[in-house]
C-alpha cells in the first residue's frame, strides 16, 4: 500500500514582506484602512468567438452517489483544497495587496493547512520607487498585481501539493485575466500526478443557454438553467467550452446540486479527463458528498475548500496590517485614524 505523504502545519511569509513594510515607512506613504478583494475572474459570456458543446459524455442527467464519494475520499492517497484571501490597500501614491494562500490537506483525522502570505505595493511614481527594491513600479498595479498573484499561487500550490492526489481550487479554469496562469498550473498539477477540479458559486455565465437550441431565451443564466432542471444530488453532463479565437483556452464544466437553494460549476481541462477518464464519475460523486458534509445551502461549497478559506481568512486577521502600519510610524489620513 501507498504511503500517505507526511505534510507538516505551516504558515510562511514571503521573504520580502517586511522589507517592502520598511520602505513604505521611509516613503511616508499613507494607507487606508483594508478592503477584501474579490477576483473577477469568471465572466464568460456567449459570443461569436465562443462554442458549447455536449457530447463529452451520454447527454443528460446524472444522479450522484454520496455513499461512494464518502468511499472514494476515504480512499485517495490524498485531497487538497485551496482558496486565498486578498486585501487591498487602495492610496494616492499606490495600491498594496496583501495575499494570503492558503493550501488544506485533508489527513485521516484533521485538515493540515500550508499558508503563504505576501505582500506588495505597487506605484507609478518614479520617484518612490527611485531607491527602492522592493516597491514596485507598474504602469499598470491591477494588472502587474494580478501577475504576481498568479506566480506565487501556481509556485506555492505545485510545492505544497501531494503527488498523485486530487486537488479543489476555488475559481474558475478560464476566464479574463487569469487564463494562461491557470492553464500552465493545470499542466504543471498534471506532470505530478494531481487531479484538478475548479469550482465557480457564483456566475452570469451563459455560455450553456446561448449555445443549445432548445434553451436559448428560457432563462436568465446557466445557473437559473441548472437549478430549474436539476434535482437535489444530480449533476449535468459536460460540456465542452472552446474559444475559437484560441483553441488553447478549452476546458469540460457540469453543474451540480447539492441542496435546493441552487448549483455550482464545476470545471475540468480536457487533457485532465483524458488523463482521469474513468475516474470521473466516481471524483464527482466525492464532490458531491464533500458539499453535504460542508452542509450549508447558502454557501454550498466543497468542505476542504472551506477549510482552506477560513485559514486564508484567519492568517489575514493574524498579520493586523493596520497595526504593523503604525508600528512604522505611518501617519494616517483621517479616514485612515477612522479605520484605526
Amino acid at each position: 500500500m501507498e504511503e500517505k505523504p507526511k505534510i507538516l502545519n505551516k504558515l510562511v511569509f514571503h521573504p520580502d514582506f517586511r522589507k517592502v513594510a520598511e520602505e513604505i515607512n521611509k516613503s511616508n506613504i499613507r494607507l487606508p484602512p483594508p478592503v477584501l478583494q474579490d477576483l473577477p475572474f469568471d465572466n464568460l459570456l456567449s459570443n461569436k468567438n465562443t462554442k458549447v458543446t455536449s457530447g463529452v459524455e451520454k447527454e443528460g442527467k446524472f444522479k450522484l452517489d454520496p455513499k461512494n464519494g464518502s468511499e472514494v475520499m476515504s480512499s485517495r492517497i490524498g485531497v487538497a483544497a485551496y482558496d486565498e484571501s486578498i486585501n487591498k490597500f487602495l492610496t494616492l501614491e499606490g495600491a498594496a495587496y496583501l495575499i494570503s494562500h492558503s493550501l488544506t490537506v485533508v489527513s485521516e483525522k484533521d485538515y493540515l493547512p500550508s499558508n503563504f502570505v505576501t505582500f506588495n505595493f505597487y506605484t507609478k511614481s518614479k520617484i518612490i520607487t527611485k531607491d527602492s527594491k522592493f516597491i514596485k513600479y507598474s504602469e499598470d498595479p491591477e494588472k502587474d498585481s494580478n501577475k504576481d498573484y498568479h506566480q506565487d499561487r501556481t509556485n506555492f500550490i505545485v510545492n505544497n501539493v501531494p503527488e498523485n492526489s486530487v486537488i479543489l481550487i476555488d475559481g474558475p479554469l478560464i476566464g479574463e485575466q487569469a487564463t494562461a496562469y491557470t492553464l500552465k498550473l493545470n499542466q504543471m498539477l498534471l506532470k505530478k500526478g494531481v487531479l484538478p477540479i475548479f469550482f465557480v458559486k457564483n456566475s452570469n455565465s451563459d455560455l450553456v443557454i446561448e449555445n443549445i437550441a432548445e434553451l436559448k431565451g428560457k432563462y436568465n443564466s446557466d445557473l437559473h438553467w441548472a437549478h430549474e432542471v436539476l434535482k437535489v444530488g444530480e449533476r449535468t453532463c459536460l460540456f465542452k467550452y472552446t474559444d475559437l479565437k484560441n483553441s488553447s483556452n478549452t476546458k469540460l464544466f457540469c453543474y451540480i446540486k447539492a441542496f435546493g437553494k441552487g448549483a455550482q460549476r464545476v470545471e475540468i481541462h480536457p487533457e485532465t479527463y483524458e488523463k482521469f477518464k474513468w475516474d470521473i464519475p466516481s471524483i464527482m460523486d466525492m464532490v458531491y458528498y464533500l458539499m453535504i458534509a460542508q452542509g450549508d445551502p447558502f454557501n454550498p461549497q466543497v468542505r476542504p475548500i472551506a477549510i482552506a478559506e477560513k485559514y486564508a481568512r484567519e492568517t489575514i486577521r493574524i498579520v493586523n496590517f493596520s497595526k504593523l502600519m503604525n508600528q512604522l510610524n505611518i501617519t494616517p489620513t483621517m479616514n485612515q485614524a477612522r479605520g484605526f
